[in-house]
């Protein structure tokens, strides 16, 4: 089964050559997609001097929402089958190795992801989200769907801010497709650098929550309300909770959604002002 790699990239000169190298020692056969979002730093220079010593590697510039960019890898994609891995990120050297081995028993394969830098931040879980009996909140930076699955759903919705992978999952399972982890398929994840990138991105995740439930109703009862408590003890954890909150009020009382929401061809949602001082990104 050949596999494509999606990487969607917004100035990742720090992290890119780490990223790549981890990528071009996978097994094969893989192909890596890459999509610049309009980067202004040096991680374009960076890329074309990896493409001339690796074919399998492919540029593309096409800016836009994280839903909207990604979408265009998606659809330059070659393989049965399509990985996402955030560009902060470094795979394992048998990471493709074992997604293949687990996409023989499930349509959607999810990895583990080892939270790596500053270590207030490394313990911090992740909150799971169910559905149909699924954990659907796995993040993209380390996960694979078979090209049907994306074919069917048709990619990502590209107005979400954050949280259009949990969405993207949601419908996928609702169309009886499964969804399995193998904690062989290891990503290592930078974490934010600094305190303003942690909250930003903290703010951001509770907007995409608020536009989940916009989309798909009350989906309270699909969290595990003990877990929730269980992965907030420390500080960072109920900070992150707080300022999460603030995202989701702050998606309830400046955003609406549109009326065509959830049907097949949907209109563009203009972003609002919030959307404009904090972009999602």
């Amino acid at each position: 089964m050949m596999i494509s790699v999606v990487l969607n990239l917004l100035n990742e000169k720090r992290h890119i050559r780490d990223l790549l190298d981890s990528l071009v020692t996978q097994e094969g056969p893989m192909e890596v997609v890459v999509v610049d979002a309009g980067s202004w730093d040096c991680t374009l220079d960076i890329i074309r001097s990896y493409i001339q010593k690796y074919p399998e590697i492919r540029l593309h510039n096409h800016p836009g929402t994280r839903g909207e960019s990604t979408n265009f890898g998606l659809s330059q994609a070659k393989g049965d089958a399509i990985a996402t891995i955030g560009g902060d990120c470094i795979a394992n050297p048998f990471w493709l190795k074992e997604l293949r081995k687990s996409l023989r028993q499930y349509d959607i394969v999810a990895g583990k992801t080892i939270n790596i830098g500053y270590h207030a931040f490394e313990d911090l879980d992740r909150v799971e989200f169910y559905h149909r009996g699924f954990d659907i909140s796995y993040p993209s930076a380390n996960m694979v769907w078979k090209r049907e699955v994306l074919e069917v759903v048709k990619g990502f919705d590209e107005r979400f801010v954050t949280a259009e992978d949990i969405d993207l999952n949601f419908r996928a399972v609702s169309k009886g497709f499964t969804l399995g982890y193998n904690e062989d398929a290891i990503v290592y994840h930078r974490t934010k650098g600094s305190f303003r990138g942690f909250f930003k991105q903290a703010f951001w995740n509770g907007w995409g929550r608020k536009q989940l439930t916009m989309k798909h109703g009350r989906l309270w009862s699909s969290y595990k309300p003990q877990r929730l408590f269980e992965t907030s003890k420390s500080f960072w954890a109920v900070a992150r909770l707080g300022v999460a909150a603030l995202g989701y009020l702050m998606c309830k009382a400046f955003e609406r959604p549109p009326r065509e929401w959830g049907r097949e061809k949907e209109p563009e949602v203009k972003r609002k002002k919030w959307q404009l001082i904090f972009p999602g990104r």
